[in-house]
């Protein structure tokens, strides 16, 4: 069994600052962190197309991507959870009546159910990606959706979490909320990886600050939230750093001994 340290680091809040850049520290840090012979991938609600630039700039080729949907291996595909898409669809259909349009996400990409939306353009708009998703309500079809975006305000959630059991609905955005399998979490997708490389537990890291993150800070041992983190992510993780802006993910390497 290897003593490596496997670590994972979620993207918006943590890796990147609140204006989406990459800090300096942050870099240099995780070149380190790589030099020292660890594991360092990405677990993330994103997309893999939607920080493909970074993971190039960091030299990154493994991570849980769509919150633990989908995960990659040294560039390899190791694990799936996909949505029940005719469920998706059923939501799908009954979102539009209460105008609360979605998104169809794949391993390439996303699309809309509707052609403008204003929910949509600001939430979005906040992750500062250029896949900026257009119109196409049949992107579905041929395809294996792995996570969903729906578009309503807070507390509107609620109806679907009610209605539709068999999927999980986690808010990252006033506007939006992601659409996930209900037992799909970044912590499954990290357990999957783990197992693959057979690291034992107590050498697994995360950094994170979302409340995706939640299951994800609770179920690993060496866990850290950001001080940027709302206060229940805060809560169940063992060492809470400052903020991302200020160096936060450096000086939480530093509370665990990793550098």
């Amino acid at each position: 069994m290897s003593n490596q340290a496997l670590i994972f680091f979620d993207i918006d809040g943590t890796l990147l600052d609140h204006d989406k850049q990459l800090p300096p520290s942050t870099e240099k840090a995780i070149h380190q962190l790589q030099k020292d012979n660890h594991l360092i991938a990405i677990a993330t609600g994103r997309g893999p197309f939607m920080y493909e630039s970074l993971r190039q700039r960091l030299n990154i080729h493994s991570f849980v991507s769509y919150n633990g949907s989908y995960v990659v291996l040294e560039d390899e595909v190791i694990y799936t959870n996909p949505l029940n898409k005719t469920k998706l669809l059923e939501l799908a259909t009954e979102g539009l009546v209460n105008d609360h349009p979605l998104t169809f996400m794949t391993e390439e990409g996303m699309r809309a159910n509707v052609e403008n939306h204003r929910y949509i353009n600001e939430s979005i708009a906040t992750l500062k990606i250029k896949d900026f998703p257009i119109y196409d309500p049949k992107y579905y079809e041929g395809k294996t959706i792995y996570q969903s975006l729906l578009f309503c305000s807070e507390g509107e959630e609620e109806y679907y979490e009610s209605k539709y059991p068999e999927f999980k609905f986690v808010r990252w955005h006033p506007l939006s909320v992601d659409i996930l399998p209900r037992e799909g979490s970044k912590a499954e997708g990290i357990k999957k990886m783990a197992k693959a490389l057979d690291i034992d537990e107590n050498n697994v890291y995360a950094f994170g600050d979302g409340l995706n993150d939640l299951e994800m800070l609770k179920t690993v041992k060496n866990s850290v939230a950001m001080g940027n983190a709302k206060q229940e992510v805060k809560a169940v993780a063992k060492y809470v750093t400052d903020d991302v802006a200020n160096d936060g993910l450096v000086k939480g390497l530093k509370m665990t001994g990793l550098i």
